[in-house]
């Protein structure tokens, strides 16, 4: 008969192998759904397992059993609820609830191991890692609310800190978090902890709301990073191998991740990490002035230009997730490749509002994995498009990152669809992105305006292409 904790440890290695797996498969569209369903089941198997090891050392009781179950039936319905109730525009805010909901999770876990410690398990390392679980936990669960609130557009969330000096204040409160890490972790006391949630509570505060909307896919990245962090902590302080490998790969994929968003943001990782990312103002110049030469079109124009097209790009932003346009801009592609036009999609890394944003959204119209181009990938030959449809994208197509050295964008990789013959931009309005400077593109001599809701006004060219 197998002993207990081979049978818990043999389990715990399947379910980090598929986690490992699953997260592999995620990198890609094509298998991103399987990799889902498979990191599903590897956190099923080690709940399940966790749960066995309770009752094989006998120290489960009928609360604690209720308890387990309660929380499992509660947390099963409120994620069933969410997966089919939230809309994919409440995406971005649903993974900053859940990140948050991870830190907390670490800060519950780790304080209930420090309140049953005792001075014989009261080690240096397992202090150490308390401490830990509390402070990036905390800072996790309150970061990851206010990027929930700038997300939501929550006034609150929106006004900036009425704080002079907030990076030094953040430094101040990181110092002493420190020096609490250090005093548990020396004298293997526990109030300390108490201490460091408070300060870690402030700098959640802190750190992200100094930060822009522009900047929250980064911020996104960071807090998934740090969640893994918390959970990998806490699982040295229970002594449990598939957390500790777990939150370890969310960690490192979080932190490339969050490198591969500076990257396309034009930011440093400091800069996120000290929360000196900032809103930005406009360019010089009044909004009447950018606009003098703005020209207006209407979906039957759309069409004729559309007819002699032989290569047409879309450009997807935030705004073609609000109008839900994702299956009618399928329509009109399909429409456009059965008249033998090439068609493909340009993604820029940031658009949206968390990373992967407009991957997830055409894969859910069922988008040809194919037709998706990355931004590096198609930068180079959008001098050759004959046509490029942005919907609701605004900061990421907008020319004075490349132009202007002033510019709160300066430097930040585009996708420059100013190169193409002709830009065709859906958008409501003239109003700007989240980085609240308006783009020049909008009146350039090669773009043309429709204004109109994003769905509808595909919708209208859908229609006015089959009337050809």
């Amino acid at each position: 008969m197998f002993d207990s904790q081979i049978i818990v440890n043999l389990t715990y290695l399947v379910a980090a192998v598929l986690f490992i797996v699953g997260l592999k498969m995620m990198a890609h569209p094509r298998s991103a759904v399987r990799g889902n369903l498979i990191s599903s089941i590897a956190m099923l198997l080690a709940v399940l397992i966790t749960a066995y090891q309770i009752l094989a050392d006998g120290d489960a009781t009928w609360s604690g059993w209720l308890l387990i179950g309660l929380g499992l039936a509660i947390g099963g319905a409120i994620g069933a609820v969410m997966a089919i109730k939230v809309e994919m525009t409440q995406m971005p805010q649903l993974v900053a609830l859940f990140n948050g909901l991870g830190g907390a999770a670490s800060v519950f876990v780790a304080g209930a191991e420090l309140v049953g410690i005792t001075d014989t398990t009261a080690t240096p390392d397992v202090m150490l890692a308390i401490g830990l679980s509390g402070l990036i936990g905390t800072v996790t669960f309150w970061g990851s609310l206010v990027a929930f609130g700038k997300l939501q557009e929550i006034d609150l969330f929106e006004r900036p800190l009425p704080i002079a000096y907030p990076q030094a204040i953040n430094a101040l409160i990181s110092v002493a978090a420190i020096l609490m890490l250090i005093v548990m972790a020396t004298a293997g006391v526990g109030w300390p902890y108490l201490a460091i949630v408070v300060l870690a509570t402030v700098l959640g505060f802190t750190l992200v709301m100094p930060i822009g909307g522009a900047d929250m896919p980064v911020v996104i990245a960071l807090l998934n990073s740090y969640s893994g962090l918390a959970a990998a902590a806490t699982g040295f302080v229970i002594e449990n191998n598939v957390l500790i490998i777990s939150g370890s790969l969310v960690g490192a994929s979080g932190i490339i991740l969050t490198q591969i968003m500076c990257k396309a943001m034009n930011r440093s990782l400091v800069n996120v990490l000290f929360g000196t990312m900032q809103s930005s103002s406009g360019p010089a110049g009044s909004d009447d002035e950018i606009y003098a030469n703005v020209r207006s079109t209407s979906a039957e124009d759309i069409a004729m230009i559309l007819d002699t097209a032989q290569r047409v790009v879309f450009v997807p932003g935030y705004g073609l997730a609000v109008a839900q346009a994702q299956h009618a801009v399928r329509d009109l592609a399909n429409l456009l490749r059965d008249k033998g036009v090439e068609v493909e999609y340009a993604i820029h890394p940031v658009a949206g509002r968390m990373p992967g944003h407009m991957n997830v959204l055409l894969a859910e119209a069922d988008v040809p994995y194919e037709q998706l181009k990355e931004m590096d990938e198609i930068n180079p030959t959008l001098g050759q498009v004959d046509v490029a449809i942005v919907i609701g994208a605004n900061d990421v197509v907008n020319p004075l990152a490349n132009t202007d050295p002033n510019s709160p964008i300066s430097g930040m990789p585009i996708i420059e669809v100013n190169k193409a013959r002709t830009v065709i931009v859906i958008k409501r309005s003239l109003s700007p992105g989240f980085a609240k400077i308006p783009n020049p593109l909008f009146a350039a001599d090669n773009t043309l305006m429709f204004f109109s809701d994003g769905k509808k006004a595909v919708l209208d060219i859908v229609s006015a292409v089959k009337e050809q």
